[in-house]
């Protein structure tokens, strides 16, 4: 069996979520006050009850989604489900270094606290947000961009599955760029409910600061392997990490390329832990063979499931 274990990042989140880790885990517990620490916000009764515009912004959702991944990844830990590769998508990144022991726990949820405000901060000053492309390739994606010639306000942002292409930019471009889409009768495109710009040039007021903030923070050898979306490939130099991570807050998302080296690796048996379903659904979206096993972590239950289903596969009779 060869694993990965998969981290969520922002649009997986949900009111309620982890509800069932408050119930039981103090670690997770001191994680979420860790968040309500950095935030000046009660992040608990937020990621409990919200209400949602609150949990939409940045720099609450960023550490919490972090948290409760966390939360579930622990509890991945205490069954003995072990890893042979880690990654995340976007914001899931930051949960990844937490996983594999690059910073610790109680750090990523800082990190993320702080980018959050900070790409909170940078999307105030314009008013843009993200938009899915479906049904259509990267490259046709990038050819109809360089037809609208608005480098600086719309850019390439995601590259998830042969058909799924995310741009980011400002609103009305977003407009233009779905309008030529759908006259060309190339695909579809929808808004998604993102808060700012994200992986676009808008985010340079929040790389710039988050360049300086993080550099107190020391990164470690990863002890997983440990992929990163701006390369697509395993990454193990602390500082090249670093820069990995900074550098993501205004560069694309490779997430099809991660999903191509997973599959380079063997990899057969795949935990999305965290919130929501979406990268489940992206692994689907980039073919990987029928037999690969997918399970989902959002909840304790689901964790059981996991557990059932790969002490089946293995021979092993540990079930909870």
């Amino acid at each position: 069996m060869n694993t990965a274990f998969l981290f969520p990042g922002q649009g997986s989140q949900h009111v309620g979520m982890g509800r069932d880790l408050f119930q039981k885990s103090a670690g997770f517990k001191s994680l979420v006050q860790c968040a309500s620490d950095h935030t000046h916000e009660d992040c608990e009764q937020i990621c409990l009850y919200g209400p949602d515009k609150k949990l939409l912004m940045a720099r609450v959702l960023q550490p919490l989604l972090v948290a409760v991944s966390l939360g579930y990844f622990q509890c991945v830990k205490e069954q003995g489900i072990k890893a042979d590769v880690v990654l995340g998508h976007s914001l899931g990144e930051i949960t990844s270094l937490g996983a594999c022991g690059t910073v610790t726990h109680e750090e990523a949820v800082a990190i993320a606290a702080k980018r959050g405000e900070l790409m909170d901060e940078a999307a105030s000053r314009c008013d843009g947000t993200m938009m899915a492309v479906l049904s259509l390739s990267a490259e046709k994606v990038q050819i109809v961009l360089a037809e609208m010639a608005s480098a600086d306000n719309i850019v390439f942002a995601n590259d998830n599955a042969p058909s799924q292409i995310v741009v980011s930019g400002d609103k009305a471009t977003l407009r233009k760029f779905s309008e030529l889409v759908a006259h060309g009768k190339q695909g579809t495109c929808a808004m998604l409910q993102i808060a700012g710009p994200w992986h676009s040039p808008f985010m340079r007021f929040a790389q710039e600061h988050f360049e300086q903030w993080v550099q107190d923070i020391t990164f470690n050898k990863p002890n997983l392997p440990l992929i990163l979306n701006a390369t697509g490939r395993e990454e193990s130099d602390a500082d090249k990490i670093k820069q990995c991570i900074i550098r993501q807050l205004t560069h694309p998302v490779f997430w099809r390329q991660c999903m191509e080296e997973l599959k380079t690796r063997g990899v057969d048996t795949i935990l999305e832990i965290g919130p929501g379903r979406v990268l489940s659904g992206l692994v689907r979206a980039n073919k990987f063979p029928r037999k690969t096993a997918i399970y989902n972590i959002n909840n304790l239950r689901g964790l059981e499931r996991a557990v059932e289903g790969i002490a089946k596969t293995s021979g092993d009779a540990h079930v909870p």
